[in-house]
């Protein structure tokens, strides 16, 4: 029994190490080259007993970049790297560079189009997250707005799950959800929440014209705070057993109609 129990949890720590991330930068060194190119990073992981060396240089440098650092077991850090041979560090890069939003703007501009966005509040599925990105390419959208923490970030797993949208619809990730809302009232766009407990059926809705659609996640949907920053809430009639639709699915659904209204 115990020689079968050692045999399943080295076979599982195989599979587990053939499944290593290419997201991943392992050792100090490279680390500290990605910082120091100014590379996105989504987050970096430190062994807890990890010290000396160049390791004080590499957190000054994610704290300066605001980067998220988390402490890990060195148990972890060699499981998720495949490898014991990774100097107590790795970092996590996204597939493709996040987009300014700043810069998005400008480019939409310039093609005349009332600009389109989704604003994902606390999405953490990737799979949900490559789901928006495929059907926001569909749809012509100009851009998907994630937070920095709480929320999924780009992967290879949201890249496969988007069909190669990625490459298509920018991904412009920020530190504060509801103050880029306020910057978006501030130029011009109508922010329209989904919730459960919307005033208007979201067909009923007038979604026409510079717009913000946010979306939040499966089992919270969006935040108290970020809701009471909306200028208004829709929500899509249920009549199933079901409460609730799977947070793609109910942008899917809210997407095409912003596209219907704006062809019509």
């Amino acid at each position: 029994m115990v020689k079968s129990r050692t045999a399943k949890k080295v076979a599982e720590t195989f599979t587990q190490t053939q499944e290593v991330s290419p997201d991943i930068v392992i050792g100090r060194n490279a680390v500290r080259e990605v910082l120091k190119s100014g590379r996105p990073i989504n987050k970096m992981l430190v062994a807890e007993n990890a010290h000396g060396g160049s390791l004080q240089e590499i957190l000054s440098m994610a704290r300066k970049a605001r980067v998220i650092v988390h402490t890990v077991s060195q148990n972890k850090l060699d499981l998720l790297s495949g490898t014991g041979h990774n100097q107590g560090v790795i970092a996590y890069t996204p597939p493709v560079d996040y987009a300014d939003l700043d810069d998005v703007l400008a480019d939409v501009a310039k093609k005349a189009e009332d600009p389109f966005f989704i604003l994902l509040d606390e999405l953490e599925d990737p799979h949900n997250l490559g789901a928006v990105l495929r059907t926001a390419d569909a749809v012509g959208a100009h851009g998907v707005i994630i937070s920095k923490r709480r929320s999924c970030p780009l992967s290879t797993t949201v890249a496969k799950t988007s069909a190669g949208a990625i490459e298509y619809v920018p991904v412009i990730r920020v530190n504060n959800i509801t103050q880029t809302i306020t910057a978006m009232k501030n130029k011009g766009f109508w922010v329209a929440g989904a919730d459960s407990e919307g005033e208007t059926l979201f067909y009923d809705a007038d979604l026409k014209g510079p717009l913000l659609l946010v979306v939040g996640s499966e089992g919270k949907g969006i935040s108290q705070l970020v809701r009471q920053s909306c200028d208004f809430l829709v929500k899509i009639p249920m009549r199933g057993k079901i409460n609730s639709l799977n947070a793609s699915n109910a942008a899917a659904i809210l997407m095409y109609e912003v596209l219907k209204q704006r062809t019509k």
